[in-house]
């Protein structure tokens, strides 16, 4: 397989990563993180029962957790899922181990696999752990990981772009910080989510009764493991500790704001084409989006479908920066500095030939 179809092929993988990211969410949101409440069947069968007499054999095998059976549906459709992006990563891999001869990379190949048998022990641990907040963020964080690995992939192995603009090279770390700032923001988000904190405030700018700053618990908000046993669906949190959660996240959504804002400005005036120009408006807009969704989730009380956008705007946020990151770092293209006074080199050190004369 050459280089771009193997591209397209991560690239289909990086879609379904992102629909598996989108569904998971709409579980959690609907309460149906525990639809099932066993692993990797659901009520010991393959499919989520919802035939009278197997409803009737779920409830006196699992007493503890009657059958829902809409909630046990989506469980299962986001296993099905999410097993299928397993799938594909290992095909993903197996192409690219047969490949590995004529140039196919393939550590990156091997990580993502590595990186989805871990998804699933999370998975596993999300569901026999009762949501426990740690193993569900983690899981979180798993998917948007295997979604930027396999974008990156994609970007990596497909054809080189041009080479970035002289005014845009000095951005390279820049664009690496907003990396690591939006991937720590992802996390104060998941957090957010698993802890039921998203609306600890229900008023913006304001917290919650005109109040910009009310009562905080951050050491128990942020204790980053609870006891294995409870069973942590809707949380158990008072509402100090998930203000400071809420807080926390709104400040770094704010700041956010501020350094991928400034970053997109930036773009947009030192862009020294139209491909730059599009990178820089399409990093600004998704961002504005997001504090929008973000903000709607507040005033509008988590309405469900909000919320699951706001996530899957994290993930095109996310996809933003390394197609920005990649643009900036092309593979085997040489900066346009470096071009230039490579020429200016060749022009000063080529040989002196006289002028000829013109009788």
């Amino acid at each position: 397989m050459k280089r771009t179809a193997f591209s397209k092929l991560a690239a289909v993988i990086t879609l379904l990563a992102l629909a598996v990211i989108l569904l998971g969410a709409y579980v959690r949101l609907n309460d149906a993180g525990l639809g099932c409440p066993d692993w990797p069947g659901c009520y010991g069968r393959v499919v989520a029962p919802s035939h009278p007499q197997a409803v009737a054999e779920a409830n006196a095998a699992f007493p503890e957790r009657p059958v829902e059976s809409h909630k046990a549906w989506k469980e299962m459709v986001h296993r099905y899922l999410a097993s299928g992006l397993g799938l594909a990563i290992l095909a993903l891999a197996a192409v690219a181990w047969r490949g590995r001869a004529r140039g196919l990379p393939l550590a990156l190949p091997l990580l993502l696999v590595g990186l989805v048998i871990f998804q699933g022990l999370l998975g596993m641990w999300t569901v026999t752990l009762l949501v426990n907040p740690t193993i569900v963020t983690a899981h979180l964080a798993g998917g948007m990981t295997t979604l930027a690995l396999a974008w990156w992939l994609a970007l990596r192995t497909g054809a080189t772009p041009e080479a970035p603009s002289a005014g845009l090279t000095r951005l390279r770390p820049w664009a690496w910080g907003g990396l690591v700032f939006l991937g720590t923001q992802i996390l104060l988000g998941g957090w957010t989510s698993t802890h039921y904190a998203a609306v600890a405030c229900i008023e913006f700018p304001t917290c919650y009764g005109g109040q910009w700053w009310p009562p905080t618990d951050f050491a128990e908000g942020f204790a980053l493991w609870r006891p294995i046993g409870p069973d942590y669906e809707f949380g158990h949190l008072d509402s100090a500790a998930r203000t400071a959660i809420h807080l926390t996240h709104r400040i770094g959504a704010l700041a956010l704001l501020l350094y991928l804002g400034t970053l997109a400005i930036v773009i947009l005036r030192r862009a020294g084409n139209s491909g730059e120009r599009r990178l820089g408006l399409a990093l600004g807009a998704v961002l504005l989006v997001q504090i929008g969704l973000g903000i709607t989730n507040v005033v509008g009380h988590l309405p469900l479908w909000v919320a699951v956008a706001h996530n899957g705007g994290a993930a095109l946020l996310l996809l933003t920066l390394l197609t920005l990151i990649h643009r900036l770092n092309p593979v085997g293209a040489t900066p346009a500095s470096e071009t230039s006074r490579s020429l200016g080199d060749s022009s000063a050190n080529a040989p002196h030939r006289p002028q000829e004369s013109s009788t």
